[in-house]
C-alpha cells in the first residue's frame, strides 16, 4: 500500500467514523439517560436518508433550493418528528422492562419499513451529490478524492465540536449529563424531565436522520440500510461505554479505521474484524472504554 492510497483510506475511515458517531451518539444518549433499548435507532437513520431522496423535487420546486435546503428542512423535521415520537411512544417505555422495550422498538421498526414501501416502494434510490460539491481534489498524478466526501467530514466535525461545547459549556449539557448519572436528583431539583428526555430524543433522532441526509448520495438509499447501520452503532455503544458522548466518538474512529482498512488488509475477513475488535476491548474493559457523563 503506497502512501497515496494509504491516506485516501484514512479519509475514508475518517468520514467513516464521523457519520458513525452521529447515529451512535443519540443511540447512546437515549440508553444512557432514558433507560431504554430502541431498535428503531437505525429507522432513523434510514428516515434521514429517504428525506433526502424526498424533499429534494419538493424543495427545488417550491423553495428553489438545492441540497442545502434539503439539509435545513430534514433537520428540522428530524426534530419535530423525534419530539413527537417520543410523546407518542417512548414516553411510555421508561418504567417498562427492556424486553417490552425490545418488542415495542421492534415493532416501530416494522411500521417505519412498511410506510416506507408505501410512500417511496422498494427500490434503491440516489441522491444526487451538490453541484458545488461534484468535482476532486487531486493527491496524485493518478488517483483524486471527491470533494463532496471532504465536506461530509468537515460538516460532522462541526457538528462533533458544537455537540461537545453544548455538553461541557451549556446548562443543557450539565442536566443532561447530571441525568445520565442520576435522574432522580435531577427530577427534585425542580428540572423537568420529561421535556429534558424530549429534548434528548429529538436531539438523537436529529442526529441520526442528519448522518442519513449527508450519506445518501454516497451510499444510496435503499430498503433496510437502517437495519446495517443499527448494529454496528450498538457495537460503537457498547465499546465506547454506555452513555458516553466521549466514547462514543472513540469508538467509532476505531471502528471506521478497523472496518476501512480490514476491507482493504484482509477482505475475506473484514466483517469479523470489528466483532473480534471488540472483544478484544471487552476482555480489556468490561464496561467499556468511558463511563458516562
Amino acid at each position: 500500500m503506497d502512501l497515496t492510497t494509504f491516506l485516501i483510506q484514512c479519509l475514508n475511515a475518517l468520514q467513516y467514523g464521523l457519520l458513525l458517531f452521529l447515529v451512535a451518539s443519540g443511540l447512546t444518549l437515549i440508553f444512557g439517560i432514558m433507560g431504554v433499548i430502541n431498535l428503531a435507532h437505525g429507522s432513523f437513520y434510514m428516515i434521514g436518508a429517504y428525506m433526502a431522496y424526498a424533499l429534494a423535487p419538493a424543495i427545488e420546486s417550491s423553495l428553489g433550493g438545492g441540497f442545502f435546503s434539503v439539509l435545513l428542512v430534514g433537520l428540522v423535521l428530524s426534530v419535530v418528528i423525534g419530539y413527537v415520537l417520543e410523546w407518542a411512544f417512548y414516553s411510555y417505555l421508561y418504567d417498562r422492562d427492556h424486553l417490552q422495550q425490545v418488542l415495542m422498538t421492534y415493532g416501530l421498526i416494522l411500521v417505519f419499513e412498511e410506510l416506507r414501501s408505501l410512500l417511496v416502494g422498494d427500490d434503491v434510490y440516489g441522491v444526487q451529490i451538490p453541484e458545488i460539491l461534484a468535482g476532486s481534489v487531486p493527491l496524485s498524478e493518478v488517483m483524486t478524492y471527491p470533494v463532496y466526501r471532504l465536506f461530509v467530514s468537515a460538516l460532522c466535525i462541526a457538528l462533533v465540536a458544537g455537540m461537545f461545547y453544548v455538553f461541557a459549556r451549556t446548562r443543557l449539557g450539565m442536566m443532561i449529563r447530571a441525568g445520565a448519572s442520576n435522574r432522580e436528583m435531577v427530577q427534585s431539583l425542580g428540572i423537568d424531565i420529561n421535556f429534558l428526555y424530549r429534548v434528548v430524543f429529538a436531539a438523537g433522532f436529529a442526529l441520526a436522520a442528519f448522518a442519513g441526509m449527508v450519506a445518501a448520495p454516497v451510499s444510496s438509499v435503499y430498503p433496510g440500510m437502517g437495519n446495517e447501520v443499527l448494529i454496528i452503532c450498538f457495537v460503537v455503544v457498547v465499546i465506547g461505554g454506555i452513555g458516553s458522548i466521549q466514547g462514543a466518538l472513540v469508538a467509532a474512529l476505531l471502528i471506521g479505521f478497523v472496518d476501512t482498512f480490514g476491507k482493504v488488509i484482509v477482505p475475506d475477513a473484514a466483517g469479523v474484524m470489528v466483532y473480534l475488535a471488540m472483544a478484544v476491548i471487552l476482555l480489556w474493559k468490561p464496561d467499556g472504554l468511558f463511563k458516562a457523563g
